[in-house]
């Protein structure tokens, strides 16, 4: 293959994958039209169209997608082989980029990875903010970090914090008014502060379990968010109930600006994980990564 298919064949993988020329464009660092003209080359080569063009983006026609699926694989292989050797230096370098939701961010992420960075400068680290249930092949990503009973059997998981629990909680000022229930199905009497699934864009139903017997309730309210920060600013203004980590608000346990309600119907479950393709060749920068990341139950 004549060595312009291979580079415009990878500038065609990221523009497939990204799903905009912009974003693409951004990614390689030339322009849209520089970028566009190339892929206009490769379809005439080929003599077939890769990509359908529309006001919302591009997607791959199904040439380009049997392309993407069959050409993507070797050149992510090239890319991993590459990065590999950085293992022959003193210390490792490269790129790691992960993808988690805010809370596994700045609770379990960040303080594993202050004292870590100083200690390997030639390690960059890039962390995606998503709450949806993204597919990190797809999407580039060397890790993922999700709550250990919803990862995929295909993908190896290393468990990076403790088991967690979600509670429900009310401020004093909201139970003075309005009582304390004191079985979940009470819950639809009063005032829930909703959280919105960025996936489904369905409404999170709270969970609970009891002697073995688990009960998810469907709760209503005046509030919904798709952040938990403000769904904590909400329950501590007193504006109705939250269903939060109990980890993100232990602080205002303490200081009795809330209240745990139902706490034998909150159990603890599993706990954030990282994920990543079982077929994946670890470069040393991203065990690195992992090792720094590791929960250690003696900690």
């Amino acid at each position: 293959m004549a060595r312009d298919n291979i580079q415009d064949i990878a500038a065609f993988l990221i523009v497939a994958r990204e799903r905009s020329f912009t974003r693409a464009a951004a990614k390689i660092g030339v322009s849209q039209s520089a970028l566009s003209q190339t892929l206009r080359g490769l379809e005439e080569r080929l003599g077939i169209r890769l990509l359908t063009r529309n006001t919302r983006g591009v997607s791959p026609t199904e040439a380009g997608e049997l392309l993407l699926q069959s050409v993507g694989p070797h050149f992510d292989g090239i890319n991993s082989g590459i990065a590999a050797l950085s293992g022959l230096k003193e210390k490792p370098s490269g790129t790691v980029r992960i993808t988690a939701d805010q809370h596994a961010a700045e609770d379990v992420l960040w303080p594993a990875l202050d004292p870590f960075l100083p200690e390997f400068p030639d390690i960059k680290v890039e962390i995606v903010i998503d709450y949806g249930l993204t597919d990190i092949v797809a999407e580039q990503y060397d890790a993922g970090v999700r709550i250990g009973e919803v990862i995929a059997k295909d993908m190896i998981a290393v468990p990076i914090g403790p088991n967690m629990r979600m509670i429900v909680v009310g401020a004093p000022r909201y139970l003075a008014a309005h009582g304390v229930p004191h079985t979940p199905q009470e819950l639809t009497n009063h005032n829930c502060i909703n959280l919105r699934l960025p996936t489904y864009g369905g409404l999170y139903a709270w969970e609970f379990e009891k002697d073995g017997r688990e009960l998810n309730v469907r709760v209503e309210g005046q509030l919904m968010f798709n952040s938990v920060g403000m769904i904590i600013t909400a329950a501590l203004a007193g504006h109705g109930l939250a269903y939060v980590p109990e980890n993100r608000v232990r602080g205002h346990l303490e200081e009795n600006r809330l209240t745990v309600l139902l706490d034998d119907y909150c159990q603890p479950f599993s706990g954030y994980h990282l994920y990543y393709p079982s077929r994946r060749q670890l470069t040393p920068a991203f065990t690195a990564v992992v090792n720094a990341l590791r929960y250690r139950h003696s900690q």
